[in-house]
């Protein structure tokens, strides 16, 4: 499932696309939003907004489609008169410079002010919109303490965090030197902001790069002389997908077992219970 960088990432890439006051052309080729899609056609696209995994794109006087991608969602870019939809496309939105192809969402709804409101205040604090009214981790910290619950679990959990994914709650525990199976109400509220402060810091190199990169400049390919990660996700990383390999600070074998359903990574040295 795609983490909180590259829905902000999306955001940007719709408004600069389509943001700019045209009326957007908007079908759905699949069919299933066919009735939100006669809605917004002809409209101009007035705001795109990202709040954790979660997705709208505002059109005044129509509404806000609210989407989350899922496991499965995909958005394909491009320029020009747009082509014959290939696959099974829920939303396109186009212009004469550009059009935007949705597949497989897990949601793609149009929703009403007051609905969309209702979807944030369900959310925890967004790392990458840190510096707005309750986006900090004094808002989550509640939600933390005295929960018996692993850290490792909160950190997936959306209403802790929203945004943060499996790389990030595996990568920002390592760098804080966490066990991923303390429970949450063990830890400090030093270790807790520390954390908070890591993802801020990562997750916005994330929307910057386009991928995620979490290791120090000591521990680069570069630095240490080593082949780059060779990975389907990319970025360079210390423990994500990186089972049985060295650790890249003490070489110790990176461990992984399941924790509610995801896969999970650290090095039981960095990491110590």
């Amino acid at each position: 499932m795609p983490e909180g960088h590259t829905i902000h990432r999306l955001a940007a890439a719709y408004g600069e696309r389509f943001g700019g006051g045209a009326p957007v052309r908007a079908r759905s080729p699949q069919g299933k939003f066919a009735d939100g899609a006669a809605l917004l056609d002809g409209q101009p696209l007035t705001a795109a907004e990202a709040h954790g995994k979660h997705l709208f794109l505002g059109f005044t006087g129509v509404g806000w489609v609210h989407v989350h991608l899922g496991l499965y969602g995909k958005v394909a870019f491009g320029e020009g008169p747009a082509p014959a939809p290939v696959g099974q496309v829920r939303l396109r939105l186009a212009t004469a410079e550009h059009w935007a192809d949705l597949r497989g969402p897990a949601r793609c709804a149009l929703v009403t002010d007051a609905e969309k409101r209702a979807v944030i205040d369900r959310l925890g604090p967004d790392p990458l919109r840190a510096g707005e009214p309750g986006q900090d981790a004094e808002r989550a910290w509640p939600r933390v303490t005295g929960r018996r619950v692993a850290i490792a679990e909160l950190l997936l959990d959306q209403r802790v965090i929203a945004g943060a994914g499996n790389i990030y709650r595996a990568e920002v525990l390592f760098r804080r030197g966490i066990d991923p199976h303390r429970p949450g109400g063990g830890l400090t509220r030093r270790e807790w902001d520390a954390i908070w402060d890591d993802l801020v810091a990562l997750m916005r190199e994330g929307v910057r790069a386009g991928r995620i990169d979490t290791v120090r400049p000591e521990h680069t390919p570069e630095a240490m002389g080593r082949p780059p990660r060779q990975d389907e996700h990319g970025g360079e990383v210390y423990v994500y997908r990186r089972a049985g390999a060295p650790c890249h600070v003490c070489t110790t074998p990176v461990r992984t077992a399941v924790l509610a359903a995801r896969n999970l990574f650290w090095c039981p040295v960095c990491q110590p219970r």
